[in-house]
């Protein structure tokens, strides 16, 4: 097999995985949103831990039809030898490539713009955690997980309930506040239970090496992937 033969076995296999991938979360994505019931029973016998997934079926939706959509240009793009499909193909990954970077230079290279986006982040957080915990069930599925994940309270505390919608209809705060102790109210607060920024800064702080492990790994292959995608551009170029 010639070189550029496996290069367009790789790359078709690769994003054939990738397109597979992204089919299955987007069937889970429908099937939550369409049959959630069916869903959250065989979910609830399978691991009951999971029963929270059952609340974010657009967000399913969403990922799998970015991957759906990146897997078929590689795919395609491979096995047609579609200069066009490759050429999107790699300035897609390209842009998310440099997202990232430029993501981690300023998270490394400017403090105190980091302090302002997580000020301004935090804002947003707690109006969304005061307005929407409670009354909508896909943002209040994903912050129970995280706090429980990570046992944690809020953005910055337990403090970031109170004045909420949640707070003011059930006079109490999420039972993750006083690990699951209920009712949950300030007699009860625990005082290991920080907020979920800082608890996310201790995750990444204990796990840094296996983050920045995958962070990398994910770099390599995007890194690869717009390499043999414009090796095969070329190639089909001067054919």
């Amino acid at each position: 097999m010639s070189c550029f033969g496996f290069l367009k076995t790789m790359m078709f296999i690769f994003n054939g995985i990738i397109f597979l991938g992204g089919v299955a979360i987007l069937g889970i994505g429908i099937w939550v949103k369409v049959d959630g019931g069916s869903f959250l029973k065989i979910l609830g016998a399978l691991s009951p831990q999971l029963m929270q997934v059952v609340n974010v079926g657009y967000l399913c939706i969403a990922v799998g039809g970015f991957l759906i959509l990146m897997g078929f240009l590689g795919c395609c793009g491979a096995v047609k030898e579609s200069r066009c499909m490759l050429m999107l193909f790699f300035v897609i990954i390209l842009i998310i490539f440099i997202a990232e970077i430029a993501g981690g230079v300023v998270v490394l290279a400017f403090s105190s713009l980091h302090k302002i986006l997580i000020d301004y982040l935090g804002n947003l957080v707690v109006k969304s955690l005061r307005e929407d915990y409670g009354t909508k069930p896909d943002i209040t599925a994903v912050w129970n997980a995280t706090m429980k994940e990570l046992k944690c309270c809020g953005f910055s505390g337990y403090e970031d309930f109170k004045n909420s919608t949640f707070y003011q209809t059930y006079k109490q705060y999420p039972t993750v506040c006083c690990n699951e102790i209920s009712p949950c109210r300030d007699s009860n607060i625990t005082a290991s239970v920080k907020g979920c920024y800082k608890a996310f800064e201790s995750f990444i702080a204990d796990n840094g090496k296996v983050v920045g492990g995958v962070a990398l790994g994910i770099c390599g292959l995007e890194l690869a992937a717009m390499i043999v995608a414009l090796v095969l551009f070329c190639q089909i170029g001067n054919k």
